[in-house]
């Protein structure tokens, strides 16, 4: 008995990935705002009903999703940090964050959608405020553990700036063709290595 459940809650979870998969899609394509829970179970290949066991609207999709990213992204932030010590050069440390921003821009562009936020609703506006909020905390403990003697508080204001200069920039690498994007995403390092320093 106990392994059957086991089975049937690893089918559960595997469910609710997929439906965050497909939602992550659908809001790649149309944005957060004009999706359907419907259009999330199409994707999905089931029913709206099935979705409905997991989710009970949007807006559980959207806390599902932005936990993922959260947790994701926490990960990976957790193996930068655990890389930085003092020694490391700036312009190093810039350049494999911008280059990873790039990459995950590419692979996750639903995550881009949602940290954009929107005036259309509060609830997706307090999201991306989390999304916001999760990614300067961790820039600022990186930019701590370089520079040990950063006061906290300069370096959350430094992880929030460098931050809104990522995703004013980053619209116009990934829509640009490669050369110009390369050219961008070297103005964006100078950038963020210069305010840094």
């Amino acid at each position: 008995m106990p392994e059957r459940t086991v089975r049937r809650q690893a089918r559960g979870l595997k469910r609710m990935a997929e439906i965050l998969d497909a939602a992550e899609l659908v809001i790649a394509e149309v944005g957060y705002p004009e999706m359907t829970t419907n259009q999330v179970a199409a994707r999905a290949g089931m029913s709206p009903g099935s979705l409905y066991q997991f989710f009970r609207n949007k807006e559980e999709i959207l806390d599902g999703l932005v936990a993922r990213y959260t947790v994701d992204r926490q990960e990976f932030w957790a193996g930068r940090l655990a890389a930085v010590t003092p020694e490391i050069p700036l312009e190093a440390l810039v350049g494999q964050l911008v280059e990873e921003s790039v990459r995950f821009k590419s692979e996750s562009p639903a995550y881009w959608v949602l940290l954009y936020g929107t005036a259309t609703g509060d609830q997706f506006a307090a999201a991306s405020q989390r999304l916001h909020e999760d990614i300067a905390r961790q820039l600022a403990a990186m930019l701590r553990r370089r520079s040990p003697g950063l006061p906290e508080e300069r370096a959350l204001l430094n992880g929030t700036m460098a931050l809104a200069m990522v995703k004013a920039v980053m619209p116009m690498i990934t829509t640009a063709p490669p050369e110009r994007a390369a050219e961008l995403t070297g103005e964006l390092k100078l950038m963020l290595v210069r305010y840094l320093s």
